[in-house]
């Protein structure tokens, strides 16, 4: 960018902060494919880039109002852009060595049942018998050491609904194994 346009972004900056929101679509329709393109450099997934510009964009509204210097706004936008692209990359990379580690679990849970004593087969027989999402909290819980905060961020859920699975898969495997 020359210093021809950051005099505009400032300009435009200092009207909206003024009051003026008509800028701001000008703002956006200047910099969203910027932010699109920076984003994509750094995830390599258009869709995802398209979010992460958006996210920025939401962050970038909220805040313009206390930018100190508004020739400054390329820089400190790009830098927004910048750190939400790391911080998706970060969550994505997390997310996947937690699937993987499950994954890699689950097999080793099947080899167990396989190849140990009485007890293991009917403890992993009870908890085949719970439902699904009881299943999988117990699983995750148990096997993969995961805090109850964990599991809820994995699985998209509240801490409270977490805490109710878990409680109803233990109660339910007490049943079972005391028949």
């Amino acid at each position: 960018m020359n210093g021809k346009s950051k005099i505009a972004d400032g300009l435009l900056v200092k009207q909206y902060q003024n009051g003026d929101f008509k800028a701001l679509p000008l703002l956006v329709e200047k910099w969203h494919r910027e932010f699109c393109n920076k984003a994509y450099w750094i995830v390599k997934d258009a869709d995802m880039a398209k979010d992460i510009a958006q996210d920025c964009w939401k962050i970038v509204i909220s805040k313009i109002k206390d930018l100190k210097d508004p020739d400054s706004f390329s820089s400190w936008a790009l830098r927004i852009v910048y750190t939400k692209s790391l911080d998706w990359i970060k969550r994505d990379n997390r997310n996947k060595q937690k699937l993987n580690d499950y994954y890699h679990e689950q097999s080793f849970v099947e080899e167990e049942k396989e190849g140990n004593g009485n007890i293991k087969q009917k403890l992993l027989k009870a908890v085949h018998s719970l439902p699904e999402h009881q299943q999988t909290v117990i699983r995750l819980f148990y096997v993969q050491d995961y805090s109850l905060k964990e599991i809820s961020a994995i699985l998209d859920i509240s801490i409270g609904t977490t805490k109710s699975r878990l409680f109803h898969a233990r109660e339910q495997l007490k049943l079972t194994l005391k028949n």
